[in-house]
């Protein structure tokens, strides 16, 4: 390919989406719940994202913690709690929460305990359940 028509990076917009996707695909993968219909449930988020972004730009930083917000919304209407708690060992099973529900740098918490368990994109290093 001539170096004068070869394809730059993506646009920081496609980065920040695609950087969303995969780490919420990541948290999926690590609780062994990416199926493909759950896959699907992070694409529509995406592509509902990606207007958000594009009518607030400044948003960018936002979107891994909204779409795994999204995802887990999605999910809870269709299978149940996601991602279950793997700190709280007895008592009703719950699920983690985005906190920020709207910054940068989102983690999974849970508000029983109090605990920050892992960025989102990192529950494949806290204890599964």
């Amino acid at each position: 390919m001539d170096p004068e028509h070869a394809p730059g990076p993506p646009p920081p917009l496609e980065q920040a989406l695609h950087a969303a996707r995969a780490l919420v695909l990541a948290d999926l993968m690590s609780r062994g719940v990416a199926e493909a219909d759950v896959v699907s449930l992070v694409e529509d988020s995406v592509a509902h994202r990606r207007w958000w972004v594009e009518q607030w730009p400044e948003g960018a930083g936002f979107l891994a913690g909204l779409v795994a917000q999204d995802v887990q919304d999605a999910l809870l209407e269709r299978y149940g709690r996601w991602p279950l708690c793997p700190v709280c060992g007895g008592g009703d099973p719950h699920a983690l929460e985005v906190e920020p529900e709207l910054g940068p740098d989102p983690h999974w918490v849970c508000h029983k305990a109090g605990v920050k368990v892992a960025a989102v994109g990192g529950l494949g290093g806290a204890d599964a359940t």
